[in-house]
């Protein structure tokens, strides 16, 4: 008989989102994850990051976008500490139902921002969005 797996069930299933693009890797860090592409972080799953509750994503975004998502919907996005003004938001996972697709085109975004072309035009995305500031 096979022990039960402790992983909680949301950092199961952004493992297998992220896991599925090309080159991705998984590092654990107690109990965050983060996921990079050739040792380029693209997404962090953070779990009560210096205390404060939470279970999110946070990944990279276009210029702006991250301001306007969180001002746009301050209940599920924030800019995280630390990388928000570098161009990252954090997307609760803790908080109602979780819309996968949503997570899913969070975190596929952030890959094409952070991987090489090729690498990038191999998970089906085909060019970068140009910077609009």
């Amino acid at each position: 008989m096979t022990k039960p797996s402790k992983e909680d069930r949301r950092l199961a299933r952004l493992t297998k989102i992220c896991l599925a693009l090309p080159e991705a890797t998984r590092q654990d860090s107690g109990r965050h994850a983060s996921f990079l592409v050739r040792k380029k972080t693209f997404a962090y799953y953070l779990d009560d990051h210096h205390g404060d509750g939470i279970v999110a994503l946070s990944c990279k975004v276009l210029p702006h976008e991250n301001a306007a998502l969180a001002a746009a919907d301050p209940a599920r996005f924030y800019l995280p500490s630390y990388i928000g003004p570098r161009g990252w938001v954090a997307l609760r996972l803790d908080v109602g139902d979780v819309d996968w697709d949503e997570v899913t085109e969070l975190a596929t975004g952030s890959y094409m921002l952070v991987a090489p072309i090729r690498l990038a035009s191999r998970a089906g995305i085909l060019v970068r969005p140009s910077s609009q500031t």
